[in-house]
């Protein structure tokens, strides 16, 4: 396989991350859409829509303010920091500027209903498409692993074995799938207890995922995006303490 992957139409050629990347986030619109139709939603569309709004923009701040400071050194380098930020970004900055976005819409719109369920699954299939990109450009886009001698080490375009992450989280978010609709089958779930499962478990694997990923680590042994998922599992701890507070009861 040769990095990074384009796709030929006739004499053009296309990176295929720069197709599937907009192509996640497409699909797993479409699905939330759908899963919104066959499932009554308890947030009428008015609020809802604010909600998504808040999303997008929460997301895209934090995506690119986390990449942006990734690498404080080269940041500081840069001739215009303000387009270093905007070039960099970070699912799990991301992630968690999307749910500050739509907290801080909720409270300017009054609405007190958690709004994550719907969008959890939805995420999920948008991240493992987008991954299925960042895959195809192996060490030429900064998602790639050390150098390692595990059995699924891959040259990813420059002679070295390396950890596929994208393939490793490709198959956590796989795994989490299966396990959220398993868990949902067995027990009914506190309002908003998908969602919050979900990012907790998440942010828990981009830690340590980064621990065998290239990157700028501070004196004390931890990246930028460490920190952000530390932060943000502080912001679940009741949570974490506390599971039973995600599960209302069990099924017969």
């Amino acid at each position: 396989m040769h990095f990074p992957v384009t796709i030929e139409f006739g004499s053009v050629k296309i990176l295929a991350h720069a197709i599937l990347e907009p192509l996640g986030i497409f699909v797993g619109f479409r699905y939330f859409l759908y899963l919104r139709k066959g499932n009554a939603d308890a947030i009428e569309t008015g609020q809802r829509i604010w909600i998504i709004i808040g999303a997008i923009f929460g997301a895209l701040l934090g995506s690119r303010l986390v990449g942006g400071f990734e690498n404080p050194a080269e940041l500081l380098a840069s001739d215009n920091p303000l387009l270093y930020i905007y070039q960099n970004k970070t699912v799990a900055g991301g992630f968690l500027g999307g749910l500050f976005g739509v907290e801080w819409v909720k409270k300017l719109i009054k609405e007190k209903k958690s709004s994550g369920d719907l969008f959890t699954y939805p995420m999920i299939m948008a991240l493992i498409i987008g991954r299925i990109g960042c895959f195809t450009m192996g060490v030429y886009e900064e998602t790639y692993g050390l150098p390692t001698s595990f059995f699924a080490g891959m040259n990813l375009g420059d002679g070295i074995n390396r950890h596929p992450v994208t393939l490793y989280e490709i198959v956590f978010l796989l795994v989490l799938w299966i396990s959220l609709v398993w868990l949902e089958k067995k027990y009914t779930l506190a309002d908003g207890g998908r969602f919050k499962i979900f990012m907790m478990a998440y942010l828990c694997f981009r830690l340590m995922l980064d621990f065998i990923k290239p990157h700028y680590t501070f004196n004390f042994g931890l990246s930028t995006i460490q920190l952000v998922c530390l932060a943000g599992l502080f912001y679940y701890g009741a949570y974490i303490l506390n599971p039973k507070k995600l599960i209302l009861y069990k099924h017969a």
